[in-house]
């Protein structure tokens, strides 16, 4: 795993954090024994499938759950026992939340900024979540993109020194998508620090300073994106075509070449190649294999959790369970702390 920051620095320090929950055949594990540490100033990532633990390491951060055993402190304090000074200084917004259904965007920005004592202002918000054109419109009248959005806005207009985000890109389109990653920046630029769950590859390459890999309650790696890409998952996948028949074996035993999957179509044959040496092996495909087609992919942070769990992201994220969906438990928070 890659170094952890300094705890002096850390706006977020979790240390050896296990939750556990009573159920009916023993414990559920959520949590086993998680150490992360956030520098303040960062965006950082938690990237993992349904039932990672991202949500429970969140609640543990907000005070809504006490973990079972370790050290949890946010900007130094302890959010169970110290929930008025995380108050004061985090927003976290949930991925579902209660709001006042027939407010307009505009009135309900107002009543949360009449909550705070130096908030932002409502047309700023309005402006930075690209909701103008929306601005007079009652939120059970929003799409889920716009909705999504407007939460956000809620747990911005605090000012908060910490934002806490879980899977906030939920439901929004490409453009939407991209002004909550602009928001997000303008807050980092601003001086803050944004914690981030996500089970979009995308979204926490394209934003995230760093992100920590979950898997059944564990970090599993940690480190920027392009770190964990090149220490995991160098390889680059080299997709192309030749005639049904081509003789491969002289790019099979090409130097770096670690796979090669082939495919009949008809008259072709498309041919998948992973490698460490995209441009050894392109020479040979542009020469002696008169390849057409080529099509150079870079691994990603899909390939790096394949790599580290064994396991494909997406079979991942459709089958794992986790103790934060237990029945016997609040299986998310409906509101925003700040």
């Amino acid at each position: 795993m890659a170094e952890q920051s300094p705890s002096h620095d850390a706006a977020i320090l979790l240390q050896h954090v296990i939750k556990r929950y009573p159920g009916p055949h023993g414990d559920i594990v959520a949590l086993a024994g998680i150490d992360l540490s956030v520098r303040q100033g960062e965006i950082f990532g938690l990237l993992g499938p349904n039932g990672a633990g991202k949500t429970t390491t969140i609640e543990t951060l907000a005070g809504l759950r006490r973990p079972t055993s370790g050290t949890v402190r946010v900007l130094g304090h302890d959010p169970v026992t110290e929930r008025d000074e995380i108050r004061k200084c985090v927003a976290i917004q949930p991925q579902h939340a209660a709001v006042f259904e027939q407010q307009t965007v505009a009135e309900l920005l107002r009543v949360w900024a009449s909550l705070y004592p130096d908030p932002e202002t409502p047309d700023a918000i309005i402006e930075m979540m690209g909701l103008t054109a929306s601005r007079d419109v009652r939120v059970s009248k929003l799409s889920g993109g716009q909705r999504q959005r407007l939460l956000v806005g809620t747990a911005l207009i605090s000012r908060p020194r910490l934002l806490v985000l879980d899977e906030p890109s939920t439901g929004m389109d490409p453009n939407a998508r991209q002004e909550l990653w602009d928001a997000v920046r303008t807050h980092r630029a601003s001086g803050g620090t944004v914690l981030l769950s996500t089970h979009s590859m995308e979204e926490a390459e394209m934003l995230c300073d760093r992100v920590a890999v979950l898997h059944q309650g564990q970090v599993a790696a940690c480190g920027t994106p392009q770190d964990l890409i090149n220490t995991h998952a160098p390889d680059r996948e080299v997709h192309f075509t030749v005639p049904v028949g081509t003789d491969l074996a002289q790019l099979r035993s090409t130097p770096g070449v670690s796979h090669v999957d082939t495919h009949d179509t008809g008259a072709d044959t498309r041919v998948v190649v992973r490698t460490s040496d995209s441009d050894a092996a392109f020479g040979l495909l542009a020469g002696p294999l008169g390849a057409r087609h080529i099509q150079i992919k870079e691994a990603g942070l899909e390939a790096v959790f394949r790599i580290l769990t064994g396991v494909d992201f997406h079979e991942a994220n459709s089958t794992d369970q986790s103790a934060e969906h237990d029945g016997s438990q609040p299986t998310k928070s409906e509101g925003v702390m700040a």
